[in-house]
């Protein structure tokens, strides 16, 4: 590829979240081509690797509506006086080359969280003026001329933005996220064992783990609520600001002993190393990171259809998809794991299914994609 210019826009550049582990296996993957890097951001946390180059664009705003367009404006007006060669975001500003659709479709999510709400406050939810400005930009970004492509990292996304907006199908590209499968191994029986005695787990329980912030998109709700009659315990590893309240429907449902709260983890491995299967009844998720991690760690996974990772498992075989306010369903699935993920087939299954999804391969993808967009 000759010596070309990438600018990657993205409005806040944490190392942990999911869309910015793309973002540096990307960046990682195309160190060693004839590469200049531009990253163009509101505000950038972590490390600057030599040859990058971070434009920081943090317009004056006023309110969501304003933080939101002060960025989209001065973002483009920067990229069009550098004339970068590409330019792919990871927001929904109309006038990029490539768009990766890392959050799924707004309309969608909205869908199904109203589905959590109350009558009146679900209504509310499609008037407000915030998601309305988000749809609107969506709308325009994927008719804009300029959008070459559209990475997504599900099927399922892929057909919500073609029923939703009519981009034609040649023009997404699904690309699974990477997961490192030699960091995110099954442990060993001792391993699980001094895990769970320094975290205080009972050695002998079956343990589901769910992990993320944002408890109510998640569904850490119909997650304790599908342990509460059983035996099992749940790890929860994230945070949210409504954490009482969770914690207290634990009390309620009898189940405050089995439900293990501990917080954010800048290191989640210990916590799959430790579990017997994810539990995420997730409302929206297009793909998370998290199906990925746990089933690199041999862990059967319990997710919803309305979770890109769903993608990834076969009913029984190694795991299940239920719908996210099942609860019945849900507790079914938890009952019907093995009672250790540790030497099961169901385990042995899910790292088998996520083995592909390597580092390498994902770079690869992606060089094939600019060089047919740059050509």
């Amino acid at each position: 590829m000759k010596h070309f210019r990438l600018a990657l826009v993205r409005q806040k550049y944490r190392p942990d979240g999911g869309a910015e582990r793309f973002v540096s296996r990307a960046l990682e993957a195309l160190e060693n081509h004839d590469l200049e890097l531009n990253v163009i951001t509101r505000q950038w946390q972590g490390e600057i690797k030599p040859g990058w180059k971070v434009h920081i664009c943090d317009p004056w705003k006023l309110g969501r509506i304003s933080r939101e367009r002060g960025f989209a404006n001065a973002a483009r007006s920067l990229w069009h006086k550098e004339s970068f060669d590409l330019v792919q975001s990871h927001e929904r500003i109309p006038g990029c080359d490539l768009y990766r659709a890392g959050d799924g479709v707004h309309r969608r999510w909205l869908e199904q969280r109203a589905r959590v709400l109350p009558g009146w406050k679900a209504k509310q939810l499609f008037s407000d003026r915030y998601h309305r400005y988000v749809m609107q930009a969506e709308q325009q970004m994927y008719a804009a001329p300029e959008l070459k492509a559209v990475i997504c990292n599900a099927e399922m996304v892929k057909q919500e933005i073609i029923s939703e907006f009519g981009v034609p199908a040649e023009k997404i590209r699904v690309i699974y996220n990477a997961i490192d499968s030699q960091k995110f191994l099954p442990p060993t029986e001792a391993q699980r064992s001094v895990l769970r005695a320094r975290y205080q787990v009972p050695a002998e329980a079956t343990c589901l783990i769910y992990v993320g912030s944002g408890f109510e998109r998640k569904g850490l709700d119909a997650a304790i609520k599908a342990i509460a009659n059983t035996d099992r315990h749940l790890l929860v590893v994230g945070k949210d600001k409504d954490e009482k309240r969770y914690r207290s429907l634990g009390a309620t449902l009898g189940c405050t002993n089995r439900v293990h709260f501990f917080g954010m983890q800048t290191s989640t491995l210990d916590f799959y190393q430790m579990a017997d299967g994810l539990l995420l009844p997730t409302l929206y998720d297009p793909f998370p990171n998290v199906i990925l991690e746990a089933m690199a760690c041999g862990l059967p996974v319990i997710t919803t259809p309305t979770c890109g990772g769903s993608e990834f498992i076969v009913q029984g075989v190694n795991g299940y998809v239920c719908d996210a306010l099942d609860v019945a369903a849900l507790q079914m699935a938890v009952m019907s794991l093995p009672k250790q993920a540790l030497g099961s087939a169901e385990g042995e299954k899910a790292r088998e299914r996520i083995i592909d999804c390597s580092p390498q391969r994902l770079s690869s993808q992606l060089i094939s994609l600019y060089q047919e967009l740059v050509g």
